[in-house]
């Protein structure tokens, strides 16, 4: 007989940076493919937290929380932390959808806790939170061949890629229904997907 699955997500976490001139950067790759949702257009988001945050029916993915913190990247914990403990969910049914520079463009991975890679808005998780002990879904923009890290993740994504784009955001929005629905069995089949 088959294990059943005990982990829930109860709240996922889009990090990025709000304003116009962020709105289309690699850093802000997680609030892209939120917007890519299938019911995107039909939540009800609602200011509080010092971010946004709307509630999803059984029919959208299962009942959960959606959360954008408007805190920038650097304190994205403080906006998480305040939602996680008005609705009271431990870290372990957390999970944040974040840019991964250790991954390729159009490749993802997911998995509970781990490093946290030198992203800020991970290490703010981790501060407020008290663990990394949470659920990350990763969402690769591949690391520059040259340059400085800061400027190209604040950086618009290339023609290439923005050619590429949409499908991959499409496609990151549905993996992220499979990993919040049944988040054991998606760590087992999803540690590393490319979309290209």
């Amino acid at each position: 007989m088959q294990k059943k699955s005990t982990s829930i997500i109860q709240l996922i976490v889009f990090l990025g940076n709000p304003g116009k001139e962020y709105e289309k950067t690699r850093h802000n790759v997680a609030w892209l493919a939120a917007r890519r949702l299938r019911f995107y257009d039909s939540l009800a988001w609602q200011e509080k937290f010092s971010g946004l945050y709307a509630l999803a029916a059984e029919g959208q993915g299962g009942r959960r929380i959606l959360l954008m913190p408007w805190t920038f990247m650097n304190s994205s914990g403080e906006c998480v932390r305040s939602c996680a403990d008005f609705f009271k969910i431990p870290p372990g049914e957390i999970l944040a959808v974040h840019d991964e520079l250790e991954l390729p463009f159009a490749a993802a991975g997911f998995r509970r806790g781990g490093g946290l890679g030198g992203h800020n808005g991970l290490r703010s998780l981790e501060k407020h939170l008290g663990t990394k002990d949470f659920w990350r879904l990763r969402l690769g923009i591949g690391r520059p061949a040259r340059g400085n890290v800061s400027s190209y993740v604040l950086g618009r994504f290339s023609p290439e890629e923005e050619a590429l784009l949409e499908g991959y955001l499409e496609k990151a929005a549905e993996l992220l229904l499979e990993c919040a629905a049944d988040p054991e069995k998606a760590a087992e089949a999803y540690g590393r997907v490319s979309f290209l």
